[in-house]
């Protein structure tokens, strides 16, 4: 048995949706289900491509933040390419388990309509889980709503090893009569082709190359020989962290800071001294996310750490007083 799990929240720290999903991976694999988990906020541009990942599981949780209204953009995105790209055949035999933990009012309204969605597009959906806190801690620390979310993971396990049938509801009947997609009668295989199509942006890459190409041409005709400079900037940020370092007493850690767009992982060793240099990919006692653009600005003074995580530019995940840290221990000055 498989079940895939798609989290549409923003991977915030203190996103207590984060813990619930976890407890559930444990209880599954313990059940010894194979588990595999997509984080949308992780690759923006590949939720087209998502359905495509549907066809080799038997059940799926839908997972979402409700941190203001309803299930966010990442979720609402993800659900609108299975119904335009999605297999419909396949997603007609899959169970869907609503997860829905909220910080502010709604997540009762959020979890009918991931389950209004999936009956839509014709699958099976089974009663999920619905709950509001203020942090994960509420959740951790009483026994009684840890036993509660292994319950409903049991629940979904049992559905889909015993092939539970479900009744029929007038939103397939809405969808079968009136919905209509305006669609060029595409197989499923020219569908999931569509969809790569769409979340292909080389197209734009490959026209920004050309403009590029053809300024340089104008340029060099108009008698503008001045040499291009070199971009040098991936060494200028270890040479800013080592030239901006504050050490706390006794205070150490590891931080990995992955810089997504030029591809490289940024390790930072702090304590009585200081060890910063690319490497390889590895777990730290907080892992940041952030492209080499906001980097830049937060070196310039522009910027703070803290002030990228709160917009959500920057993604990070483990321990938040460590994270918090980063701007006292490294002090960027403002550039004019």
């Amino acid at each position: 048995m498989k079940v895939n799990i798609y989290y549409g929240g923003r991977g915030l720290l203190e996103d207590p949706t984060l813990f619930v999903i976890d407890r559930m991976v444990q209880v599954l694999e313990e059940l010894r289900v194979t588990v595999k988990r997509y984080n949308m906020y992780e690759d923006k541009s590949g939720i087209a491509t998502l359905p495509n990942t549907l066809k080799d599981c038997d059940g799926i949780i839908l997972a979402s933040s409700v941190e203001w209204f309803g299930i966010g953009g990442y979720m609402q995105q993800f659900l609108d390419m299975c119904w335009l790209y999605g297999d419909k055949e396949k997603i007609s035999s899959l169970y869907m388990m609503p997860v829905v933990v909220a910080t502010a009012y709604g997540e009762q309204d959020a979890e009918l309509s991931l389950k209004k969605a999936w009956d839509v597009l014709g699958g099976i959906s089974l009663n999920g889980l619905a709950t509001y806190v203020e942090n994960h801690e509420v959740l951790e620390r009483n026994s009684a709503y840890l036993a509660l979310i292994e319950k409903k993971t049991e629940d979904l396990y049992r559905s889909i090893n015993q092939k539970a049938v479900k009744l029929p509801s007038s939103s397939t009947a809405v969808k079968n009569n009136i919905i209509k997609t305006r669609s060029i009668n595409l197989t499923p295989q020219e569908s999931e082709q569509l969809s790569k199509f769409v979340a292909d942006d080389g197209y734009v890459k490959k026209q920004k190359e050309d403009i590029e190409e053809l300024a340089a041409m104008f340029k060099q005709m108009l008698g503008d020989d001045e040499p291009v400079k070199e971009d040098i900037y991936e060494d200028d940020i270890v040479e800013g962290f080592s030239t901006n370092y504050y050490p706390e007493k006794d205070f150490t850690a590891k931080y990995v800071i992955v810089i997504s767009d030029i591809g490289k992982n940024l390790i930072i060793n702090v304590g009585n001294e200081l060890s910063c240099a690319y490497g390889e990919d590895q777990e730290g006692d907080v892992k940041l996310k952030a492209e080499s653009s906001l980097m830049r600005d937060i070196m310039a003074g522009k910027m703070t750490f803290q002030k990228g995580f709160m917009s959500g530019e920057i993604t990070a995940k483990g321990n938040f007083k460590t994270l918090r840290m980063l701007d006292q221990i490294f002090r960027f000055r403002y550039k004019k």
